[in-house]
């Protein structure tokens, strides 16, 4: 067990960082932050919703804190300057792994099965099949951000899986990334990708908000399922503010029903309790690939 002088020294940085004291009076402030995958100009609108809403219920004051990439996420909380963070598969791993104690609290109700879309330019001719598009081989393809589970990782693993060969191996040239999900939908429309690979939900709210056209930037794959998104917490959460906070804000989450705050979690569907042992595979695939070492 840690001595109180351990435990002192462990909270310091922390206390002026990730959670600090609210000048005006109203008790600590809880900065979270979220992967900015796809969408990034309304982040900022979206979480201060979520801000608002945690507040409200757990009477303590919850900021956001817009994050610039992936890898950037991960180290804030890894140093502790957010306690709450919304990763993906992979970066949830790599967050956990580095602040022993961490915990996943929850899920979207679709993450535990969630997928990846092949998409392809109408130029290259393919349409939608259940088979792995093997006319793709040599063809210029992107994946999305070198962090992403969905974007990157996972449609990785399957292109393996199902060529028995890596991606310069397969597509002719060393791999190609974008900085998120609906990026790799605008190059592969505008044809600067001949094809790529996206989170299924970012095709589906662009296809019908307009912003894609799937005659024209086609889905023409589906990966198997796997599990992706979560909400961490940092352990920290409960030595700074009770035993229970973690479990606190879990049960916030979980029985969240409020249709605008879900919307803007992009989970209309709800969120479900979450556990580090539901990413076991995620870790796995990530050193089977090299990802993680």
């Amino acid at each position: 067990m840690r001595t109180l002088s351990t435990l002192a020294v462990l909270l310091a940085p922390l206390a002026l960082s990730g959670c600090v004291q609210d000048a005006g009076g109203a008790g600590p402030v809880v900065y979270f932050s979220a992967i900015p995958d796809d969408n990034r100009s309304g982040l900022q609108a979206r979480y201060d919703l979520v801000a608002l809403a945690l507040t409200d219920a757990l009477g303590v004051r919850f900021d956001y804190q817009p994050s610039t990439d992936y890898e950037a996420s991960v180290e804030a909380f890894k140093n502790g300057d957010v306690l709450l963070a919304w990763f993906g598969g992979v970066s949830g791993v790599r967050a956990r792994l580095a602040v022993p104690g961490a915990q996943a609290i929850a899920q979207g109700r679709v993450d535990p099965q969630f997928r990846t879309y092949f998409i392809a330019h109408q130029d290259l001719g393919l349409e939608f099949s259940e088979e792995f598009p093997m006319a793709l081989r040599g063809n210029r393809f992107t994946f999305g951000s070198r962090g992403s589970t969905s974007g990157r990782l996972m449609p990785q693993h399957f292109l393996m899986q199902e060529t028995g060969q890596g991606p310069q191996e397969f597509f002719g040239h060393p791999p190609q990334f974008t900085a998120g999900h609906d990026q790799t939908a605008l190059q592969v429309q505008a044809g600067s990708a001949s094809a790529g690979a996206l989170n299924y939900k970012t095709y589906e709210r662009m296809v019908a908000e307009g912003t894609v056209d799937p005659a024209v930037c086609r889905h023409i794959w589906t990966t198997p399922p796997y599990a992706d998104y979560n909400w961490t917490a940092h352990p920290a959460l409960n030595q700074l503010h009770g035993e229970d906070f973690m479990e606190r804000i879990q049960a916030f989450l979980i029985t969240l029903d409020d249709p605008a705050v879900l919307e803007a979690l992009d989970r209309t569907e709800g969120l479900i309790p979450a556990k580090n042992a539901d990413y076991a595979a995620i870790e796995a695939t990530m050193r089977q690939t090299g990802l993680l070492r």
